[in-house]
């Protein structure tokens, strides 16, 4: 018998809540121990990020797996070398209700206040991957490693509006797990979440 469609949205939510919930504490633990450098790339932040969230006994009582560098199964021509082509993703959790799987993913960037080029990146192989569809069904994390947060949104936002692109900024919205929280709306996938992890604080 197929699952109920309200049955399923309810659990696809909550699970979507349990995500940021596991992402944000795993930051914070972080943050305490301090063995992330400001130097590091976005895989080896993740992969410490990674480690907090395996480690999260949240993670075990809500039966959520979970891996790094996943590939994302898409419907494309299986010729040698396919598997090369499929896009790959930073972070996947999934979790089950009855025979059905859910999936969220998180896909990492590296921000600096006053680097445009991780600005320009953020906007073309992140926001942009989840407005072509490339990635679905997740969000945006930005590593903060140097600089205030609200100058480097205003940077992402200064460049989106150069592109003629105002309609999709970033802009300022609540969430109750973390508070450096931001939407953008899109055609065609509607609302985009980011999550800004600031990290300059562990130099301090």
């Amino acid at each position: 018998m197929a699952l109920n469609t309200t049955v399923y949205d309810k659990f696809r939510n909550a699970f979507e809540q349990k995500c940021f919930r596991l992402i944000t504490e795993a930051y914070k633990t972080s943050l305490g121990e301090k063995v992330i450098q400001l130097d590091w790339n976005e895989n080896d932040i993740s992969s410490e990020l990674h480690r907090h969230i395996k480690a999260n006994p949240l993670r075990s009582k809500w039966k959520i797996s979970t891996n790094v560098e996943a590939n994302i199964p898409k419907d494309i021509l299986k010729v040698k070398g396919f598997a090369d082509k499929l896009p790959r993703i930073d972070f996947r959790l999934t979790s089950f209700i009855s025979t059905y799987e859910c999936e969220y993913f998180f896909e990492a960037k590296n921000l600096r206040q006053n680097d445009s080029a991780l600005k320009r990146r953020y906007i073309a192989t992140g926001i942009d991957n989840f407005v072509s569809k490339k990635y679905e069904n997740g969000s945006l994390i930005a590593y903060l490693l140097e600089g205030k947060t609200e100058e480097t949104i205003e940077g992402i936002n200064s460049l989106l509006k150069k592109d003629k692109r105002q309609d999709e900024i970033l802009n300022y919205s609540s969430n109750k797990w973390f508070k450096s929280y931001y939407e953008s709306n899109h055609s065609g996938i509607r609302i985009l979440k980011h999550f800004i992890l600031d990290f300059t604080t562990i130099s301090n």
